[in-house]
């Protein structure tokens, strides 16, 4: 169960941090702006492995998290979950980018 929403230790599990990383993602537009920075980085990588042009790794997190920041201060208007729950975070971006890709979550 969801405790103080402080640290990730507050949720007993990735699930239940899961729905709440969700519910902080509810406006389309931010949902949008996450999926199109994972796209960024995906590219960014790739590039990057097929250029040899290791440097370039560093724009993956300027976009990434460019993007998804844009959509929480302007879009959603909450703090994005990086700043409390870092790893939980990242790993909601990629569940979240997966569910678009299947079809669970509609952008």
């Amino acid at each position: 169960m969801a405790k103080s929403h402080s640290s990730e230790s507050e949720f007993d599990n990735f699930h239940q941090f899961y729905h709440y990383y969700l519910s902080e993602h509810s406006q389309p537009l931010n949902r949008r702006l996450h999926f199109a920075g994972c796209i960024m980085v995906l590219i960014i990588v790739l590039t990057a492995l097929l250029s040899g042009e290791w440097a370039m790794l560093i724009l993956a997190p300027v976009f990434g998290y460019g993007l998804a920041w844009a959509g929480h201060y302007f879009v959603e208007k909450n703090k994005p979950a990086t700043f409390r729950h870092p790893v939980w975070s990242l790993m909601g971006d990629w569940v979240m980018f997966k569910d678009v890709m299947t079809g669970k979550i509609k952008l």
